[in-house]
This record gives C-alpha cells, structure tokens and sequence, in this order.
C-alpha cells in the first residue's frame, strides 16, 4: 500500500517550509516488535530516524509497510521539529505576556469588583460549615 503522490507533495512542501532536508535525516530499518505475526519478525518494517542538527529521534512501526512506515516516521519527526522550533517561542512570548499582566496597574473600580467578589465566595464557604445541634 503505497504513499499517494499528494501526500508526498504536502510531506516535501512542509519539509521545505521548516527549513528541513533529506540530508538532515539518518534513517535505519530494525525489525518490529508486538501483533504482525510472521511478516513483522522476518523483515525489518519498523523505521528509526533521526534529524541530525536537532538529535530528535523517531520510531515508527505502525503499519507492517515498510514505505509507509518510512512517511509515518518523516510526519512524526517534522512534527516534533515544528514543536522544537515554534512551541518555545510561544511559551516564551505567553510568559512575558503574564508578567506584564501581573504587573500592570488595574484600576480602582476593578479592585473593588474583585474585593466584593472574595467577600461573597468567603461568605459561601462561611455558610457551609457543619451544623451543630445542641441537645
């Protein structure tokens, strides 16, 4: 079962896109593990590759196809790439975000607002304290 040519297109374009080669990329064929009987212990179906620049590494045996696995294997390494390479940026940029937030000034009627509100849940929790009954 062959990998369509538009999945190969969409896999290419987005390789370009990050910035990741063919080259980047060492690739090694070991033979899988778990159900798959016969065919999965005699040929080396599961795939192992790893983008050398980042040292990232992907294991790929979930379909007995050899070729399939090896585009299983490509998506889930570009997307830990893709991870790597925009995830810190946003962490980074929500937690600068927070500071500023944090340290900002809020205003006089949003202070009260938020004083009436702990008012009101201090007397909820107030109101749900055991019952006594004095005999």
């Amino acid at each position: 079962m062959p990998v369509s040519a538009e999945k190969e297109k969409a896999l290419a374009f987005r390789m370009q896109e990050l910035g990741v080669s063919e080259n980047d990329f060492e690739e090694s064929f070991v033979r899988s593990s778990g159900p798959g009987g016969q065919k999965v212990n005699k040929t080396s179906s599961c795939v192992h590759l790893v983008h050398i620049p980042t040292g990232l590494s992907v294991k790929c045996q979930r379909e007995r196809s050899q070729s399939l696995n090896r585009h299983l294997a490509r998506r889930l390494l570009l997307e830990k790439i893709e991870l790597q390479q925009k995830g810190f940026i946003a962490e980074e940029q929500e937690r600068i975000e927070k500071l500023r937030r944090q340290k900002r000034k809020r205003s006089k009627r949003a202070k009260e607002k938020i004083l009436v509100a702990k008012h009101q849940q201090a007397e909820k929790k107030e109101s749900r304290s055991k019952v006594v009954i004095e005999e």
